[in-house]
């Protein structure tokens, strides 16, 4: 399945803000928190998915691409924003949770 377009990276992210955009007018700011955890949700699981294949292929000493390969730096920060992002979720859980 070929879903992602064959475009420049910053195209590809500009279009991400452009769809956020046109669904803010049209969805309650309860819909949008529901959309968006939902979004960031999805964005986690292709994440990791993504990078246990990484782990898998270097384990099975599949370095083929150096592309998809990540220094222990990168893999730490990776997993530092994966922390925070679900930090910062459970926090708005919370906070939900609460009123």
């Amino acid at each position: 399945m070929n879903i992602i377009p064959n475009i420049s990276p910053k195209l590809f992210s500009f279009s991400a803000v452009v769809v956020g955009y046109l669904l803010i007018d049209d969805l309650t700011a309860n819909e949008q928190n529901a959309l968006g955890n939902w979004l960031m949700l999805t964005a986690q699981v292709l994440c990791t998915n993504a990078f246990y294949k990484q782990v898998q292929a270097e384990r099975n000493g599949n370095n083929m691409n150096n592309m998809n390969n990540m220094s222990s730096e990168q893999s730490i920060k990776l997993l530092k924003k994966m922390v925070d992002a679900l930090n910062k979720e459970i926090e708005e859980l919370k906070s939900d949770i609460g009123r």
